[in-house]
C-alpha cells in the first residue's frame, strides 16, 4: 500500500507537485540548492508508473530550450536550476516571455541567500522582473508543492512562462506532505505552426511585447495570487508585508512577541507583478509598512511610491545575506515598538573545506605545480575549485571561464620579457556545459596554454549526476556516450592526451610536454582521467586500496600536509611525525610519491 503522506525535502515536494500536476517534460542541470528536484521527479514517476520525459541536460540553456519546446507543443513542462544557472538560461528566458507559453511552463530557479554554495546571492525575482514574467515565492516545502500547481494554472491562464523561486531554506528543509493522485499526464501534443509567434521577427516582437505588458497588468489583478493576511489583526497604522521563508519566520515571531492579534501580517505569494489593488489599499490604510524579503527589495520597490514603506531601501532590513529569525525578531520588535532582549547566537567556528581523501584532483593539482611552478592557474566551478588550498587555482569566475580567461591572461601578459606558463583546469561536466566554445576560439587564435580537463566521470560537486560521457541518465537508463577526447580533437586541438593523475611523475612529465607543444602550436589538452571515489563506490566500481604506513624516516617537516593537504595526513602542533588517519585514508597511495623524504611506504 502506498503511503498517503511523506516527510519530504523541499525539492522533493516540488518534484511531487510537478508529477501530481501532470508535468510531461522535466529537464534540469544540477546545482545546489536545486539538484534534488529532477531525480525526485524521476523517482515519483517510476513509483506511479507514469510516462513523460525526464533528463539532465548539458547546461541550463539547453535544458530550458528542451522544456520550452514541449510547452510550445501544448504539454506541461518544467525546467529547474540554481540562481546562477538562470544566468546561463537568460537568453531563451527573455525571448520566451515575449512568445509566451501554450502548455503550462514553469522555470524553477532555486536561490541561495547567504550564499552557502554559490558565486553570488542574486535574487531571481529581479530576473523575472527584467524578463517581465510572474514569479511565485514559497515559504515552505508544502507551499512550494502547492505553488507548482498554481504556477501551471497561471501559466496557462495567461499563456506566459512562470518562475517558481524557492530558496535554500525551503529547498533543504523537510515537511510532512500529503500526497495526491497524480493528474493524467497529457502526452498527446497539440503543436500548431505559428511563425508570427514562435519565429517572430523584430516587427512582430514589438507586437508581442505589447501583449506581454497587457498580460502583466491582468496578472497583477489575478485573485488567485493576491497577498494573504496570515493573522486576523485589524486596523492600526502599521502593517508587515513578507514573502518566502521570511514570512514563515515572521509568523512565528509575531506569536512569540504577542503581536499576532494586533499587527497585520501579509504574505506575498507573487512578488512580481505585485497585486495592484493590494498595493493601493495597504498604502491608503497604513502610515508605515515594513517589508521583509530575501534578497533584494523587489516588493519594496513596487510599494515604495510613498514615504511610509520601510525595508532594505530605508536601511531597516539588511540588504545582503539571509534574514534569520533572530534578525526578524529585532526588526519587527523595533517596528512595533516592542522591547526584546538582543539575542547573541554563537556561531560554530568554520572549517576550511578541502578535497576528499583520495580525490584525483589533488594529485593533478600537485603535478601542475611541479610542471609549472610559476604559472598562472585559471580555474572553474566545481569540486576542483578547492585547488585554491593547494595554490593551483588563481581565478574562479563562472562556468567555462577557465578557458576564456586562460586566453585573456595570455593576451594581457604576452609582452612581458618572460611570460609565465598558463595552465587552466576545468571539470568534465563543466567542459561539456560551457568549455567547448572558448576552446574553439583559443584554437583559432593559437593561444599557448595547457587545459587540464579533470575527468572524474561525474558531476561530483552537486551529487554525482551523470555527464555527457557517462552513458546513463537520471533514471539509470542506458544512454549514448560522448567521447571527451574526440570532442577536444574536433575543436581543432592538435595535442590531446589522457593520463592517470595518481601517477604523479608521469603526469607531471606529460604536462611539461604539453607546455612545450603549446608555445608554438596553440592550446594543448591533458585529460586527467580517474573516477571520483564517492561515485565509484556508489556505482559498485572496483577499487583496490593500498596500505600506506609512516616510517621512521618522517621528521615532521609537514610538506605532505601543507603542500598536498590530504585530510588523512595529520600533523598536530608539537608532533615530530605525521600521523596517518586510517579512518579517512582511502588507500590511493599518492602520498608515497609526494613525500620528499620517502617516509611514506606501501606495505603488503
Amino acid at each position: 500500500m502506498k503511503p498517503s503522506r511523506l516527510l519530504l525535502l523541499g525539492n522533493e515536494a516540488i518534484a511531487r507537485g510537478l508529477v501530481e500536476a501532470g508535468c510531461a517534460v522535466a529537464t534540469a542541470y544540477p546545482g545546489t540548492p536545486s539538484s534534488e528536484i529532477l531525480p525526485a521527479v524521476a523517482r515519483f514517476r517510476a513509483d506511479e508508473k507514469l510516462g513523460g520525459h525526464v533528463q539532465w541536460a548539458v547546461n541550463e540553456k539547453v535544458a530550458f530550450e528542451i522544456a520550452y519546446a514541449a510547452s510550445i507543443s501544448g504539454l506541461r513542462a518544467a525546467v529547474s536550476m540554481k540562481q546562477v544557472g538562470l544566468n546561463v538560461a537568460s537568453d531563451p528566458l527573455m525571448s520566451a516571455a515575449y512568445m509566451g507559453a501554450k502548455g503550462g511552463f514553469l522555470v524553477i530557479s532555486a536561490d541561495d541567500p547567504g550564499p552557502h554554495s554559490s558565486q553570488t546571492e542574486q535574487d531571481s525575482r529581479l530576473m523575472a522582473m527584467m524578463a517581465k514574467i510572474p514569479v511565485l515565492d514559497p515559504a515552505s516545502p508544502l507551499q512550494a508543492k502547492q505553488m507548482v500547481a498554481a504556477g501551471f494554472r497561471l501559466s496557462e491562464e495567461f499563456s506566459i512562462p512562470v518562475l517558481l523561486r524557492p530558496t535554500t531554506r525551503v529547498c533543504h528543509s523537510r515537511q510532512d506532505i500529503e500526497l495526491s493522485v497524480p493528474a493524467p499526464c497529457e502526452l498527446n501534443p497539440d503543436y500548431r505552426k505559428d511563425p508570427l509567434r514562435w519565429a517572430a521577427t523584430p516587427k512582430f516582437r514589438f507586437k508581442l511585447h505589447g501583449e506581454l505588458e497587457d498580460k502583466l497588468a491582468r496578472i497583477a489583478g489575478w485573485e488567485a495570487t493576491r497577498p494573504v493576511q496570515l493573522n486576523r489583526a485589524r486596523g492600526g497604522s502599521l502593517a508587515v508585508v513578507a514573502s518566502g521563508v521570511a514570512a514563515a519566520h515572521a509568523a512565528e515571531i509575531f506569536k512569540a512577541l504577542g503581536l499576532w492579534e494586533n499587527l497585520p501580517l501579509y504574505q506575498v505569494l507573487q512578488p512580481y507583478p505585485l497585486h495592484t489593488d493590494f498595493c493601493r489599499k495597504i498604502l491608503e490604510s497604513c502610515e508605515s509598512v515594513l517589508v521583509l524579503e530575501e534578497t533584494t527589495g523587489v516588493i519594496e520597490m513596487q510599494l515604495a511610491s510613498r514615504g511610509q514603506v520601510r525595508g532594505k531601501l530605508s536601511g531597516d532590513v539588511p540588504s545582503v545575506g539571509e534574514i534569520l529569525p533572530e534578525d526578524i525578531e529585532q526588526i519587527v520588535a523595533g517596528f512595533a515598538g516592542v522591547k526584546v532582549a538582543a539575542r547573541r547566537i554563537q556561531q560554530a567556528p568554520g572549517r576550511r573545506p578541502t578535497l576528499c581523501a583520495g580525490c584525483p584532483h589533488r594529485a593533478a593539482f600537485f603535478a601542475i605545480k611541479k610542471a609549472a611552478p610559476k604559472g598562472v592557474y585559471p580555474s572553474d566551478i566545481g569540486c576542483y575549485t578547492l585547488g585554491l588550498n593547494l595554490g593551483a587555482v588563481d581565478t574562479v569566475l563562472c562556468m567555462g571561464a577557465a578557458v576564456s580567461q586562460a586566453a585573456g591572461f595570455h593576451h594581457a601578459l604576452k609582452n612581458r620579457a618572460k611570460q609565465p606558463p598558463i595552465v587552466a583546469t576545468i571539470g568534465d561536466s563543466t567542459f561539456f556545459h560551457s568549455g567547448i566554445a572558448p576552446l574553439v576560439d583559443s584554437v583559432v587564435q593559437k593561444v599557448p596554454f595547457v587545459l587540464v580537463i579533470l575527468d572524474n566521470s561525474t558531476t561530483a560537486m552537486t551529487g554525482n549526476q551523470p555527464t555527457a560521457a557517462s552513458g546513463w541518465g537520471v533514471n539509470g537508463e542506458s544512454l549514448a556516450r560522448v567521447d571527451l577526447a574526440a570532442v577536444v580533437k574536433g575543436c581543432g586541438v592538435g595535442f590531446c592526451r589522457q593520463a592517470d593523475p595518481y601517477a604523479i611523475k608521469e603526469f607531471a612529465a606529460l604536462l611539461k610536454e604539453a607546455l612545450a607543444y603549446c608555445r608554438d602550436h596553440g592550446p594543448a589538452v591533458v585529460i586527467s582521467k580517474r573516477p571520483c571515489l564517492l561515485d565509484l563506490r556508489r556505482r559498485g566500481g572496483n577499487w583496490e586500496p593500498k596500505q600506506v604506513v609512516v616510517t621512521e624516516a618522517c621528521d615532521g617537516c609537514g610538506f605532505c600536509v601543507t603542500q598536498f593537504e590530504c585530510p588523512a595526513l595529520v600533523l598536530a602542533e608539537g608532533d615530530k611525525q605525521v600521523v596517518l588517519d586510517t579512518m579517512v585514508c582511502t588507500g590511493c597511495g599518492v602520498c608515497v610519491e609526494v613525500c620528499p623524504k620517502k617516509a611514506l611506504e606501501v606495505v603488503g
